[in-house]
Parts: C-alpha cells; structure tokens; sequence
C-alpha cells in the first residue's frame, strides 16, 4: 500500500482519497433515502429532510470512521397522511424516539474505491448492526476554496427487528408494507479548515 499525503487529499494505490481530519456532511447536498415496498408490488420512496453527521478521516483509512443523526420527524414521502402515520407511534414513534443514529465500528476497503462500512443503526431506540455498502465518488474544489468529497452507500434491513411492526393484511393476500426497506445515501462532505 502507498499512500502519499497532502492537505485535503491523498493519493493511496494511485486513488485520490480525502485527507485526514474532520467531513461535515452538507445536507443542501446529501440524500438520506429509503425504498419500501406498497401492496407487496410497488415502490414508495421517501427521505429524511433533516440529518447532521460527520466523518473522521484516520491517517490509516481503515481507522477512519462516521456518525450521523437524523431527525426521525423530517420523514417525507410525499404524501402528508402518510408522513404523519410514519411519525406515529405505529412506526418511528418522533415524540419519544425522535432521532435515528447511524455510528461506525470498522472499516474494510473491497475494491479500489469500494468499502464495507460496518456500524450500528438505531431506529426506535433499538440498536441494530448494519453494513453499508459504499462506494468514493471523488474529491473536488468548491468555487471557496474547499474541498469536497462525494459517496454513495447503501444497505438493507427488517424494519421489524426495529419494531416497525405495524402492518395490515390484504385480502387478495401478502401485506400493506413490506419487511425489507432499502436505505440509499448520496452524500457530499465538506473538509473542515
């Protein structure tokens, strides 16, 4: 492994990586998402509106790791009546658990740009571990001065090991709301100066 190293960047196995220190998330440009299915056929999608978290860049990136509050409440499916019942003690349960945490435990690089991202979800106030799947986009100077870096991670879960249990049954057979929600991150981080 070589690893070169400047201010914002690095250059490890001739990839241009993000340099060590603190990423801020910037939620003008990130997308925290996630995939239900709806009458056992169709696709809902939806996203959370408000989120912060960061990520600190070890100088080994295997020791790097990343941390993320969502607000549970800025759920938004594009449909109000849905979105209120998401907040609902019969899903998220906003005024008791209104954050979802996402912390890192590891870091395994798969490919050259490629990486498993290991950590712990919390929905509810139940703790679960989760692997994301994620994938470096690149690096790029904003027009201030800064330095940009851009991922894309994914991964799947049982909404019930999060007691997301709520469901009805349908008459022609299967459920309402799918088991399996897919979660979709496209996220920007910016470097701290």
């Amino acid at each position: 492994m070589s690893l070169i190293t400047t201010a914002a960047s690095r250059t490890l196995d001739g990839v241009e990586i993000p340099g060590s220190g603190t990423w801020d998330i910037d939620p003008s440009h990130t997308t925290v998402g996630f995939v239900a299915r709806h009458l056992m056929v169709a696709k809902v999608r939806g996203r959370f509106g408000s989120f912060a978290g960061s990520a600190q860049i070890a100088d080994q990136p295997e020791q790097s790791s990343v941390r993320v509050e969502i607000e549970a409440a800025s759920v938004d499916t594009h449909d109000d009546g849905r979105d209120t019942h998401l907040r609902s003690a019969d899903f998220f349960d906003v005024e008791t658990h209104p954050q979802i945490t996402f912390v890192s435990t590891g870091f395994t690089q798969t490919g050259t740009t490629s990486f498993d991202l290991p950590g712990e979800l919390t929905i509810r106030g139940v703790t679960r571990p989760v692997v994301l799947k994620a994938e470096f986009d690149g690096l790029a100077g904003d027009p201030w001065g800064g330095t940009r870096a851009a991922f894309t991670a994914a991964t799947e879960i049982d909404r019930e090991d999060f007691g997301l249990t709520w469901n009805k049954a349908l008459e022609s057979g299967g459920v309402l709301v799918g088991k399996t929600i897919k979660i979709e991150i496209d996220a920007e981080l910016a470097r701290k100066a």
